[in-house]
């Protein structure tokens, strides 16, 4: 296992630092007595489901950075729109920064290197520019022209705005501050344990160029990401729960999208 640590400490990013300094104040929001209701709760649990699990883990992670799997266009697309609403950047930039980083695991080269520390690999990086974008379009030629791609890599930002406005009519402001502050704050921290945490915590099943671990607990909070190791080892397999007991709730959802027949070609580790 290879971790490399860089001695350049790279420049601020101040526009994504004030943002993430901003998303994470305006879920103080929730504080004030009338903005949480259990709806309002509820709407950012089934939000956190639609963003984080159809959108990042399923759509964005196994589908397309990885193509573990195939569905129809159509359905590739609500998943592409699912993730842009995650706020993590557009699905260009995401999935060719996700393919980039397998490339160079915890090498200098990593942009979230998990040899710099927890903080670092958990949101450190975020704050600061990120020399791998340069590589981006090298890393996704299979996407980057798609104008659909386009369009949300563009507007992943704005695109919160009907989504807020929606949740107004709804609910009024409680269902905006849980359905797009809190949610995006702790869809956030969800994705980033991924890269901190599973390179940290647990246990390793398989040798592999890295510090990916096994970690049950993040698994539970990312729909199965957190079978990290299993994921590094066996990278193009849309199950990243290889034992019985790894639990992984992507993976089901993959399994039924079969059962429906609108998933196909699927890899497993056993392809390997």
């Amino acid at each position: 296992m290879t971790v490399a640590t860089p001695n350049v400490q790279p420049r601020i990013n101040w526009p994504t630092a004030v943002f993430m300094v901003l998303i994470h104040a305006l879920t103080l929001l929730a504080l004030i007595p009338g903005n949480t209701t259990w709806g309002a709760v509820g709407i950012a649990l089934a939000l956190h489901w639609i963003t984080g699990c159809l959108g990042i883990t399923l759509g964005w992670h196994r589908l397309i950075a990885h193509r573990s799997f195939q569905v129809p266009k159509w359905l590739e697309y609500f998943f592409v729109i699912c993730g842009s609403l995650a706020c993590q950047h557009g699905p260009i930039e995401w999935v060719g920064l996700h393919r980039h980083h397998h490339r160079f695991s915890d090498q200098e080269a990593d942009h979230h290197n998990s040899g710099r520390g927890f903080w670092w690999s958990h949101m450190g990086w975020i704050f600061h520019e990120v020399p791998s974008q340069a590589e981006v379009y090298r890393f996704t030629r299979d996407i980057s022209s798609d104008p659909v791609y386009q369009f949300c890599n563009r507007y992943f930002l704005p695109m919160q705005l009907p989504l807020a406005i929606g949740l107004y009519l709804m609910g009024g402001w409680p269902f905006v501050v849980w359905g797009i502050f809190v949610r995006l704050v702790v869809v956030y921290h969800c994705t980033w344990l991924v890269n901190s945490a599973t390179h940290k915590f647990g246990y390793r099943s398989h040798e592999t160029d890295d510090a990916s671990t096994n970690c049950w607990w993040v698994a539970v909070l990312t729909y199965g990401e957190g079978w990290h190791n299993n994921h590094h080892a066996f990278q193009h397999s849309a199950r990243h729960g290889l034992q019985w007991w790894e639990i992984d709730l992507t993976w089901m959802h993959i399994r039924l999208l079969k059962a429906l027949g609108l998933a196909s070609k699927i890899k497993l580790a056993s392809d390997a």
